[in-house]
């Protein structure tokens, strides 16, 4: 059976992610963060294409899997293929991801980091 984006997309939830987020936030950084919330919005975006959700929730099954190409455990690096895949989701998606989404992300990655 081939599972399509649109039935697929609770695989990617915003608990997960904000509890992915907490455990690896000092390794990150803010905009990292901040990427991560602007690919869960523009996901549950109902104008969002279809393409557009295979690459969001590609980029952050990468980034909540504990398996990738550098293991999140190694110090300094393991995030940094996390935050390449989606930084290159997000500038691959740019096209789609309003202001209000953008905004939206903005306040809950202050919400999350205390600003």
């Amino acid at each position: 059976m081939i599972m399509t984006p649109e039935k697929n997309d609770s695989t990617v939830t915003e608990k997960g992610l904000i509890k992915k987020i907490k455990t690896s936030l000092r390794l990150v950084g803010k905009e990292a963060v901040s990427h991560a919330f602007i690919l869960y919005y523009t996901l549950r975006a109902p104008d969002t294409p279809i393409w557009c959700r295979t690459v969001i929730i590609g980029s952050l099954s990468y980034f909540i899997s504990m398996i990738d190409g550098i293991p999140d455990l190694t110090p300094f690096l393991g995030y940094t293929d996390d935050i390449a895949v989606m930084a290159a989701a997000v500038a691959t998606l740019s096209q789609y991801i309003t202001p209000e989404i953008k905004s939206k992300a903005d306040e809950k990655t202050g919400q999350l980091l205390g600003e």
